[in-house]
């Protein structure tokens, strides 16, 4: 029997996606609980267009993100600090600070957590930091340490 499932169910499948099961257990256990309904052509077609709308938001997600992988790349970020005679800062620059710095020069907020820094900044100069904007976009950005 093919049902259509109103909830995620282990083992079965995720909400508002139509599986095949046997009819004693769709009749027992999945319908009664409201777990699942029996599949019509209707629920078929939502299910459908429900899909085509969730991959139209992604593409559209995707777009966005390659557009402001785009930008990082195409601008360098800029962060003052103070540092010694040496190039050796007083302190260090964290992916926190990389994020503030990148969120004011494009406008888009960026989670520090997307940032790919192995250690932080502790010297003055360029350095190529990674960012994750999407799980399939990243961008190489250029952050350029200046003292202050």
């Amino acid at each position: 029997m093919k049902v259509v499932l109103q909830k995620d169910v282990p083992g079965l499948g995720k909400k508002d996606t139509a599986v095949e099961v046997a009819e004693g257990y769709a009749r027992n256990y999945l319908i009664p609980r409201g777990l699942a309904l029996a599949a019509s052509s209707g629920q078929l077609k939502r299910i459908e267009e429900l899909r085509d709308a969730e991959r139209r938001r992604e593409a559209k997600e995707e777009a966005k993100a390659r557009e402001n992988a785009r930008k990082l790349k195409s601008t360098g970020v800029t962060i003052k600090a103070k540092a010694g005679d040496a190039g050796r800062l007083y302190g260090s620059i964290t992916a926190k600070d990389v994020a503030e710095a990148i969120s004011q020069v494009i406008g888009v907020a960026v989670d520090r957590r997307k940032i790919e820094l192995h250690e932080p900044i502790r010297e003055i100069g360029e350095h190529i930091i990674t960012v994750r904007v999407h799980p399939g976009v990243s961008a190489e950005v250029c952050v350029k340490v200046v003292p202050e």
